[in-house]
């Protein structure tokens, strides 16, 4: 059987195709003004990687904030719900997923099933997303990859007080002013976005194995600053980013 899923996120669309039990196709936009239409461009981008047609996909499932605009969608999932699912088959050990994207965190609570028993979401403030650590790297005038590694080679730990990324900003302009060593920025503000996702998961309870997704997995000053603030390592999947896509793909699938 042949299925797709379609994540539509508040920055990306993510697509997955899925045969049986493997992937063989992914696809990924910019998620513009017209979210059907970016759908439709990174489910054609997936089709070709799967060397497929549509006329080929026998199921389709959307999830994500803009779920109801999936194209040729035939049922849909929550973002909790996709992102259990997606995790759980990737590692069945998987106890807690920790979802972090552009706009927002998610912290869930999985069941030896691969079931969403509780979820915690971080949606008020972009402080807690990946939006936050893009905005900081533009104030230092630095890539966001380059941002991320400089918070590795920092030794000073800098606390940030802003609950508010534009309110933060205003802090790292201050930092700077002082001739704050770049690197101690990074670990600041990278800090400052674990400690808020880690006390999100706490209120759901954070049990081993957990497994880390989204487009900010990619952010090595974030996950080494997330793994100081669970005190233990977290696992990351081959493209974190399609984990919720994968999740809707098996919904398609009946699974």
């Amino acid at each position: 059987m042949i299925t797709a899923g379609v994540d539509l996120g508040a920055k990306t669309v993510k697509v997955v195709i899925l045969r049986d039990d493997e992937v063989i196709g992914r696809g990924m936009t910019i998620t513009g003004l017209d979210q059907k239409e970016s759908a439709e461009k990174a489910f054609a981008s997936a089709l070709k990687e799967a060397k497929l047609e549509l006329k080929d996909i026998e199921k389709v499932a959307g999830t994500g904030c803009g779920r109801t605009e999936a194209p040729h969608a035939t049922s849909h999932i929550t973002e909790v719900g996709a992102d259990a699912k997606g995790a759980f088959f990737l590692n069945p050990a998987v106890r807690t997923v920790i979802d972090v994207g552009g706009e927002e965190g998610r912290g869930i609570k999985c069941s030896a099933e691969g079931r969403a028993v509780d979820f915690a979401i971080n949606e008020k403030c972009a402080a807690g997303a990946g939006a936050f650590v893009e905005a900081m790297a533009r104030a230092l005038e630095r890539s966001l990859e380059d941002f991320a590694k400089l918070a590795l080679t920092s030794t000073k730990s800098i606390p940030m007080n802003a609950q508010c990324a534009v309110f933060a900003e205003s802090e790292v302009v201050s930092l700077i002013h002082a001739k704050t060593a770049h690197e101690d920025i990074s670990r600041a503000v990278h800090d400052s976005i674990s400690d808020r996702i880690t006390s999100m998961v706490r209120r759901v309870g954070i049990e081993k194995e957990v497994m880390l997704i989204g487009g900010v997995a990619y952010n090595v000053g974030f996950v080494n600053s997330l793994n100081r603030s669970l005190n233990l390592e977290v696992v990351i999947p081959d493209h974190p980013e399609y984990v919720g896509a994968l999740g809707a793909a098996l919904t398609a699938a009946g699974k």
